[in-house]
């Protein structure tokens, strides 16, 4: 159901209802992981691929590299900070497609230097403006996102979340306390955002360490990313049963990219490997769901 060969033709953005019922949009894809996310999906996706980007030139630019090479993607603006843009795309895709088959929340931030996600140290002066930029956009926007395109997920849809081994990692650092709500069955979104709330407000008063938390503000968003995708998918199991929509998070590895820097391991075509896997589960899969997966295998949370 969704493979296919690449596409010649250019679609440009103010193109009329595609001939295609089927369609797949990747956030955050004007470089790095998603722009080889997108790149790959153009190739083997059986329909229309979205690349959105908050920078509306970078991203038409990164349209027209990929039309250099044959492929065929069209392009809508999304800031994932900001709600109309997010609606603005969910009215083009229900307009567009009447829905959408594969969604991949990729974009996300990190503040700070990449390196005291490994070393842990950070600048206690700013880690609290660190903590709250990137929980805004790595958690609180793609629980956006999900909030106004998951409806709109077709029956056999795939969802797929971007978060990072670094959430792992960052959840055994966590007080056993914590730990226990994150890996908690029945843990509600409520909850979670509360959680998440919190952890910036103890980053407020510096307090966070006491609290239980680890010293790494990108890996608590990453932490939210991966149990709202637990989340998420034990909703759909009870709201749309019979609909077989697959729903995971996954780590796309260690990748060479402005984020990240140029001593990691992956290259951005290794990092979407995953990802790509994930959207592209065989339309009478039921599993994984509700899963963290790294390197196409389920890793226990």
């Amino acid at each position: 159901m969704f493979t296919r060969t690449p596409k010649s033709n250019n679609i440009l953005v103010a193109q009329p209802m595609s001939s295609s019922n089927h369609v797949a949009l990747v956030t955050g894809a004007n470089k790095g992981i998603g722009f080889a996310i997108t790149r790959d999906l153009c190739r083997k996706f059986l329909g229309d691929v979205v690349l959105t980007a908050r920078n509306q030139a970078l991203g038409q630019a990164a349209v027209q590299r990929l039309q250099a090479e044959g492929l065929s993607p069209r392009f809508h603006q999304l800031d994932i900070d900001d709600l109309q843009s997010i609606r603005a795309l969910r009215d083009f895709l229900r307009k567009e497609y009447g829905g959408l088959d594969v969604l991949i929340n990729n974009a996300g931030i990190v503040q700070g230097d990449f390196q005291s996600l490994v070393t842990k140290h950070v600048d206690p002066t700013h880690f609290h403006i660190q903590a709250e930029a990137a929980m805004r956009t790595n958690f609180f926007g793609t629980r956006a996102v999900c909030m106004e395109l998951l409806p709109l997920i077709k029956p056999q849809g795939r969802v797929v979340n971007v978060s990072s081994i670094i959430s792992l990692d960052a959840l055994k650092d966590c007080s056993p306390e914590l730990q226990q709500k994150f890996r908690s069955e029945t843990i509600t979104e409520e909850e979670l955002v509360g959680l998440m709330n919190k952890f910036v407000e103890d980053t407020k008063k510096g307090v966070h360490e006491k609290e239980g938390w680890p010293n790494s503000a990108y890996a608590v968003t990453k932490i939210g990313v991966t149990v709202l995708s637990r989340i998420h998918a034990r909703k759909l199991r009870e709201q749309r049963k019979g609909d077989k929509i697959l729903l995971n998070a996954c780590c796309p590895g260690w990748v060479r990219t402005d984020m990240a820097g140029p001593k990691a391991t992956k290259s951005p075509e290794e990092g979407a490997e995953t990802p790509v896997y994930l959207a592209l589960l065989p339309p009478d899969a039921e599993e994984p769901h509700g899963q963290f997966v790294q390197d196409k295998k389920v890793e226990q949370w």
